[in-house]
């Protein structure tokens, strides 16, 4: 009975306009645009396509940042973005030992497309920022360089004791379930998630109780390693990140411990997906094939799409997507395209009605003839007489005995399969069970794929057990009929 729903719910994201703003304004981004506007022929780089050491506080200042301990760092890793983003196009010098041969800096071709390109575009250029940094976040630190070096001046890979692909995963791992906690109806929303409850999400096994000196030692170690990342991934909009307090570390290098219940959790750090790091982080959940909807992804798509799109959707979502689908279409031709889609006998039909019959009463009066079209079908004829009544309509003829307790079966199968509230459930099953005397009797010869699952069901939730027995034989009777 029940269909596959998307793996995540479902994000609200600004408009792509609005994201684009948002990234050329990341001071990272900002940083490069700068300087891939001031890279000319004096522009000087080394073999790697690093400015020169000369030429390091020209682009300090440049960024206007003369004043700031850390601009040489900020003025190299904004140009190390500027050269992978294609804003500076660089012929990279020559190594020659003590006679080392400039290269040279221009604008490059990308750099038309912070002024010129759409909004798409911008946020084209910005994901491949975003590439960068992470690649960056991943990479080993270097905090002994002579101590990895090998005979012939390269770094020794072996040496460092680093796996590429788990430092990888493992960050993509930690953006994935920041990501999942932003848009999970009942989890911080837009607010910032602590920085140990994030490391222990990827460290502390799922049905462990008490975690072991040996796992605090762990989560503690990826909170530092967390802390590093984030400082990296905040300047390109991605994250609003609020470190770790220095204060906490006993001595250099030490580790602080995972915070007990009565500290101040935020002093070991918080952190927040901004709309930007939403968009960046599920680009790349899609790349990698994973089911991440938007809300307004279905706008454009036709009912059978929405209907079953929604199925996973919180009900907030869902009511906001089919708005938007409702919008700029002829109410009329909406109803009929509707009621065409919410037919079926497959595992997800139930739950389209559903959704068919609550979207429906976002059209409102204009959808009336293409209801009364369907009154005397055996699907839909119950959710359309449901649909009038809501309306005050007085002259709907009286539904067949069958199609009352079809409409009941359907109507127990979507809410199951929405997993909706329980006691709502149990009251909907009572109040069925109550108003029909003999219902069981009735309701096991239902000519409906779900009859026995949801008869099941009503066994395993009806709270009088004398009724919970009923119906667990008439779902008996129901399998037996279905299997002759």
């Amino acid at each position: 009975m029940s269909a596959e729903h998307p793996t995540l719910p479902p994000v609200r994201l600004p408009a792509d306009a609005e994201l684009a703003r948002d990234a050329l304004a990341a001071p990272l981004l900002a940083h490069a645009v700068r300087l891939a506007r001031w890279a000319g022929p004096d522009t000087r780089v080394d073999a790697g396509g690093e400015l020169v050491d000369e030429q390091l506080p020209q682009a300090v200042e440049v960024l206007g940042l003369t004043d700031d301990e850390d601009g040489e760092m900020w003025a190299g890793d904004a140009w190390r973005l500027a050269v992978d983003t294609g804003l500076v196009s660089v012929e990279d010098g020559e190594d020659g030992g003590t006679d080392d041969l400039p290269g040279r800096a221009a604008p490059g071709e990308n750099l038309a497309v912070v002024t010129g390109g759409s909004p798409q575009d911008v946020l084209a250029l910005w994901l491949d920022g975003f590439d960068t940094v992470f690649a960056d976040a991943v990479a080993p630190v270097l905090d002994d360089l002579d101590a990895i070096l090998g005979e012939d001046g390269e770094i020794d890979i072996e040496a460092l004791d680093w796996d590429p692909e788990a430092e990888a995963e493992f960050l993509e791992g930690v953006l994935g379930n920041l990501y999942l906690l932003t848009v999970s109806e009942g989890g911080p929303g837009e607010g910032p998630v602590p920085l140990p409850a994030l490391a222990a999400s990827m460290v502390v096994p799922d049905d462990m109780g008490e975690p072991t000196d040996d796992v605090l030692e762990q989560v503690s170690e990826a909170m530092m390693r967390l802390d590093e990342q984030f400082r990296l991934l905040e300047p390109i909009g991605l994250v609003e990140y609020q470190p770790v307090d220095e204060a906490l570390m006993a001595e250099e290098g030490e580790e602080p411990a995972p915070p007990v219940d009565d500290e101040d959790v935020t002093r070991y750090g918080m952190v927040r997906l901004t709309p930007l790091g939403l968009y960046g982080v599920r680009a790349r959940m899609l790349e990698a094939g994973v089911d991440a909807p938007a809300v307004g992804d279905l706008a454009e798509k036709g009912a059978d799409a929405l209907l079953d799109g929604i199925a996973g959707y919180p009900q907030a979502a869902a009511r906001e997507e089919t708005t938007g689908w409702l919008a700029g279409r002829d109410a009329l031709g909406a109803a009929r395209e509707l009621l065409h889609a919410a037919r079926g006998a497959d595992a997800g039909s139930p739950l389209r009605r559903l959704h068919c019959q609550q979207t429906l009463s976002l059209v409102g009066a204009e959808a009336e003839p293409a209801v009364r079209e369907v009154l005397d079908d055996a699907e839909l004829g119950g959710l359309a007489r449901v649909w009038l009544a809501e309306r005050g309509a007085t002259d709907v003829p009286a539904p067949p005995e069958s199609m009352v307790f079809w409409l009941a079966v359907d109507t127990i199968a979507a809410q199951l399969d929405a997993d909706g509230d329980l006691e709502e459930l149990q009251e909907l099953i009572e109040g069925l069970t109550g108003r029909h005397s003999g219902f069981f009797e009735a309701a096991w010869r239902v000519e409906h794929p779900a009859t026995a699952e949801v008869l099941e069901a009503m066994g395993r939730l009806h709270r009088d057990k004398t009724v919970a027995k009923e119906a667990r034989k008439a779902a008996f009777k129901a399998r037996s009929k279905r299997g002759a």
